[in-house]
């Protein structure tokens, strides 16, 4: 189904909210709120002068569905980019929310949203792994940004930045695979999950966070 016309928007809904500038956030690639793209990928960063969590809400605006699982959040060098895959043309409401990493409220309060308008829809789209708390704190996914069942599973390429990690580990169907530490916060891998094609499996990366050497917390979430 395609999207009807342009929204009607509450005033001052685009852009700025609340505590945008008291976070120390600010605009690095998108400074206007209302966005037209002519493909359905799209990448917004913002600038974080102290350490922020996110999260969001991508929505269609004529259907009204939530398509979170299209928005992947990472951070690098104090910047956040959104990873945006956008399923079918049309209107989309992108809202962003977020706190201090130190604050622990489960609640984010809404500090900025976008009004994309995608003109064209040609390449597939595929769910983004599922992202914990952890991974909000700094962590930065070099690849595999997506795995399912019809890409390459052999030989898989990994390669993530994890501040503070003592460890790193794939888990896949009760497998474990560890990473090589490539100097500060990068570690990487490569190995193959071709076995798994097709059943449904549970792929989880995860990280040792801790004093305590056997004990990983789970960072992101994959399913084939």
């Amino acid at each position: 189904m395609a999207n009807a016309g342009k929204p009607d928007l509450p005033e001052g809904y685009l852009g700025a909210q609340g505590s945008f500038g008291d976070l120390g956030l600010s605009v690095s690639s998108h400074s206007d709120p209302c966005i037209t793209i002519r493909e359905n990928h799209l990448d917004i960063s913002f600038n974080c002068s102290t350490p922020v969590k996110f999260t969001h809400q991508l929505i269609n605006c004529a259907t009204e569905k939530e398509n979170n699982e299209y928005v992947f959040t990472h951070t690098k060098d104090k910047t956040v980019v959104f990873v945006i895959q956008l399923p079918e043309i049309g209107y989309y409401k992108l809202q962003l929310f977020a706190l201090p990493v130190t604050d622990e409220s489960k609640s984010l309060p809404n500090v900025f949203n976008y009004l994309i308008h995608c003109t064209r829809a040609v390449q597939p789209v595929y769910p983004y792994p599922k992202q914990y708390a952890q991974w909000k704190e700094g962590c930065f996914l070099y690849k595999p940004l997506i795995l399912h069942n019809d890409s390459k599973l052999t030989n898989i390429q990994w390669s993530v930045q994890v501040p503070h990690a003592k460890g790193v580990a794939v888990v896949a169907d009760g497998e474990w695979f560890h990473f090589e530490n490539r100097g500060g916060p990068i570690w990487d891998a490569t190995f193959s999950l071709d076995n798994l094609r097709g059943k449904n499996a549970k792929i989880t990366l995860n990280a040792n966070l801790s004093d305590d050497e056997t004990k990983y917390c789970t960072l992101l979430e994959y399913k084939l």
